[in-house]
């Protein structure tokens, strides 16, 4: 393996600079726009290694911003977000939750808005978006107990957390399965297994500290048939069949059932579909743009040197897979969002899985599995920023209670030592 340049490594600094010194500044790490920090970051990497024309680091940018893995990306991102706004525009979320509410023991309330967590989460294929739904609940619950905030709102994280690492409409899921090229139905199955004890033992968990807790929780009327949409994605995405086909087809049953009800008219059904595209842009401009930038570190040799680095002192299918896991998971410390992490971390991990054999379903799961562990864990992250706010706390009061992300970390570290999954067999 060739040494490469460290240099060629200048625009993820530059990166990093941008991004973190304006979170410490403006104590805000949101502020600056991400895509901003990423346009200047490829600009830096277009405008470094002389000896090449730059004609050549266009050519280099365009090729890998352009690749078809970004491209499929980039789609899948698009019918995501058309799903879960129309989904959302119909009824879908309140009606899950309000379910959901009704079933739940009153003296298991805690385990069970954990358990909701979970499940909205898996359905919408957002941990943001969950923590914004439930978290209101989370506050009502420790309003009329005395049950600690900053645990409930760790609880909502938690939830949110499970469906963002497992959900086949997550952003990470999505990333993280076409950077390594893997199928969405084995890395589902692999993460799954693996996260599975972790939910097990946080339900087990919050039960002992709750158990004496108990409050009467009020919840609206619901329509039964608009969590249909939700049910359908998430069985036959299970099933294998093709993810453009499954997301296309939640889109059009969440039309249906909204303008049989009176969810919906055509229009308010073809805004939602546009406003749900709309609201992927950036996500999908900034694979796009991380891509190029990538490439051309690549042109330029920055990814031959991180890989001889990383991989220097690896001797071991085990050791390469701690590798990936640590890779993504001090990205995603620095970066704060997990997708961002896993975006510009797959190509290295793609590259080390290549070299040790190790199968796409299993380096997709650790990538996707370690950030999101990461970021189940930080006070400056969208997460717990968002619950911080519904409960006017500090972020940092949260973080004792996050039983899941660490668990999460801990199982998949496990995984990784008893060699799960097995390798498939080639017949």
């Amino acid at each position: 393996m060739q040494k490469g340049n460290p240099w060629a490594l200048l625009p993820f600094v530059v990166f990093l600079f941008l991004f973190i010194g304006s979170g410490i500044v403006l104590d805000d790490f949101y502020a600056f726009p991400v895509i901003v920090a990423i346009a200047i970051s490829s600009a830096v990497a277009l405008l470094m290694n002389r000896k090449e024309s730059f004609a050549k680091k266009i050519d280099a940018f365009s090729t890998g911003a352009g690749h078809p893995n970004v491209m499929l990306m980039v789609l899948i991102f698009l019918l995501a977000g058309a799903f879960s706004q129309t989904a959302k525009g119909m009824g879908a979320v309140e009606a899950t939750v309000n379910f959901a509410l009704s079933v739940v023991p009153q003296n298991l309330l805690v385990v069970g808005l954990f358990v909701i967590a979970c499940f909205i989460s898996l359905a919408m294929g957002t941990s943001v978006g969950t923590i914004v739904a439930l978290a209101p609940i989370g506050l009502g619950i420790g309003e009329q107990t005395d049950l600690s905030i900053p645990l409930l709102m760790a609880t909502v994280i938690g939830g949110a957390m499970f469906g963002d690492n497992l959900s086949f409409i997550s952003d990470t899921t999505i990333t993280a399965v076409r950077t390594q090229g893997a199928e969405m139905k084995d890395k589902f199955r692999v993460n799954f297994f693996i996260v599975l004890p972790a939910a097990i033992i946080t339900c087990i968990i919050l039960g002992i500290l709750t158990m004496n807790a108990s409050a009467e929780i009020t919840y609206a009327s619901y329509e039964w048939y608009k969590m249909i949409p939700y049910l359908f994605v998430i069985i036959f995405a299970i099933k294998g069949l093709n993810v453009f086909i499954v997301l296309a087809s939640g889109i059009v049953l969440s039309g249906i059932i909204g303008l049989i009800d009176g969810s919906f008219n055509v229009m308010t059904y073809i805004q939602a579909i546009g406003e749900g595209m709309s609201g992927m842009f950036e996500m999908a401009f900034l694979a796009i743009l991380i891509a190029g930038m990538v490439a051309v570190i690549q042109h330029n040799g920055g990814i031959d040197f991180i890989l001889h680095f990383a991989t220097r002192k690896i001797k071991t299918k085990k050791d390469a897979e701690f590798a990936m896991a640590g890779l993504v998971g001090l990205t995603d410390l620095s970066t704060a969002n997990n997708t961002i992490a896993i975006l510009i971390t797959g190509p290295l991990a793609k590259n080390i899985a290549q070299q040790y054999d190790i199968e796409p379903r299993k380096s997709a799961s650790i990538i996707d599995i370690f950030s999101c562990a990461v970021q189940g864990l930080i006070p400056y992250g969208a997460q717990f920023l968002a619950a911080a706010s519904v409960a006017g706390i500090s972020p940092i009061l949260i973080m004792q209670y996050s039983y899941y992300s660490v668990l999460v970390g801990i199982c998949g570290i496990i995984a990784i030592i008893v060699g799960y999954p097995r390798a498939k067999k080639i017949m």
